[in-house]
């Protein structure tokens, strides 16, 4: 394989990850439907975290931003893990 294959896939991974955060946002405004308000924020995080893979491994390779991109995945899942719970109060 050649070195631009993992470029190649890190911005795929971006372009897929915020694809379908605009999609739910989309579908959210919509519906109104607040589990995809919920999973259009966790999948927007995790393209700000593939952004964050792109500047990390491939951009800028002298600073490493490991913890932000740590901390921007355990915001995704936190997201996503507080709208589940909020909706399934709301509908019990």
């Amino acid at each position: 394989m050649s070195a631009w294959f993992p470029s190649i896939v890190y911005l795929l991974c971006f372009a897929t990850s915020g694809a379908c955060a605009l999609l739910l946002g989309r579908s959210y405004r919509r519906s109104g439907m607040r589990l995809l308000l919920w999973s259009a924020l966790c999948f927007g995080l995790l393209a700000a975290n593939n952004l964050f893979v792109i500047v990390d491994l491939v951009l800028i390779r002298d600073v490493d931003f490991g913890l932000v991109r740590l901390l921007l995945s355990l915001a995704a899942v936190a997201v996503l893990l507080f709208g589940f719970i909020w909706d399934m109060e709301e509908g019990a």
